[in-house]
């Protein structure tokens, strides 16, 4: 019997029109362009506006443009796979939402929250389901609207946020290529340092958590940084020893897009070419679980066929990992 392997197939996204710039923001609080962008390597990034719109809309927009794009009709669709932090509602999963809006019917469809390392995980599960033959058609959407969850009084974390949505089809192949390998980390000692305090079964919210800012993210960054840098490096160190991969034969390194001095730190100290490195934040700032499927959907016309593509993140948990990729096609 021959190996399967899982394989994108497609990738789409979804960016809102509105922007919100690093001007914009002196406006909002004690802040300056060169401050921010001198430290994050940031000069914009979109804004989902709308009273009712939450992460299912930008995340039915990309699944909708994927669907299109792929020829997938919506009854081929067996399961939704959704990365957010933050989901439309505590329940129902925003995956439930987003089949709804996209006349998706026939499909089981369920969150995953590993904040930004989300997507790597989705792509782990969907291999495994792939691979052990269970379905055929598994669809994940990293749905973010990071705004949400941002105090706009807090310029160490409102400057380093956008919001986005990307969708990425997973089929099965006999051809060597698509998700080769992932390697995941936890480490519960960084809880503390990123997190939403408030509105958890642990910690819901009061009037008090409210005068206290806990319904917004909390980030110490200095020690978020030190800990990115670190780990995201031996992670790619590991997933590059166990597939006899080296810098010269992997094409493209596509990192989460947290922060452009992590990218940088990284790509520094490993010695990978900046050509080789991919990179969005300057314009779209930290889109959460969806920034790395947001770049394969930008810069999906450079990938060839067999190219060998390394993604890694890192967030709240402390969760990071590092992803194999053998990319599928030639984009058309």
């Amino acid at each position: 019997m021959e190996k399967i392997y899982t394989a994108i197939t497609g990738v789409a996204s979804y960016l809102p029109e509105d922007k919100l710039t690093n001007e914009d923001l002196t406006k909002m609080v004690d802040t300056s362009d060169e401050w921010i962008y001198t430290r994050v390597g940031i000069k914009e990034r979109r804004i989902l506006k709308g009273e009712t719109r939450g992460s299912s809309y930008m995340g039915a927009k990309a699944l909708d443009a994927l669907l299109e794009k792929t020829g997938t009709t919506t009854d081929e669709v067996e399961v939704i796979i959704c990365t957010t932090s933050a989901p439309d509602y505590r329940f129902p999963a925003t995956a439930a939402v987003i089949a709804d809006r996209c006349g998706v019917k026939n499909c089981f469809a369920y969150d995953i929250q590993a904040a930004c390392t989300g997507f790597l995980v989705a792509l782990q599960v969907g291999k495994a389901y792939i691979n052990s033959g269970l379905y055929k058609k598994v669809v994940i959407v990293s749905a973010e609207k990071m705004t949400s969850l941002v105090n706009y009084k807090d310029r160490t974390t409102c400057t380093l946020f956008g919001d986005a949505a990307a969708a990425v089809l997973l089929e099965p192949t006999y051809e060597p290529v698509g998700v080769i390998d992932t390697l995941l980390h936890t480490d519960g000692d960084g809880i503390p340092y990123l997190m939403m305090k408030g509105g958890g079964s642990a910690q819901p919210i009061t009037h008090e958590g409210l005068e206290r800012n806990e319904q917004f993210l909390y980030q110490e960054g200095r020690t978020v940084y030190k800990y990115a840098v670190s780990n995201m490096i031996d992670v790619y160190r590991q997933i590059m020893i166990r597939n006899q991969l080296s810098n010269e034969t992997v094409s493209w390194f596509i990192p989460h897009q947290a922060n452009a001095r992590i990218i940088e730190a990284v790509g520094s100290r490993l010695g990978i070419s900046p050509d080789k490195v991919i990179m969005n934040i300057e314009h779209l700032g930290n889109t959460g679980s969806a920034t790395i499927p947001v770049c394969l959907a930008q810069f999906e016309k450079q990938f060839r066929k067999g190219d060998n593509l390394l993604f890694t993140a890192f967030g709240a948990g402390f969760t990071w990992g590092s992803t194999y990729v053998k990319w599928a096609y030639d984009t058309k």
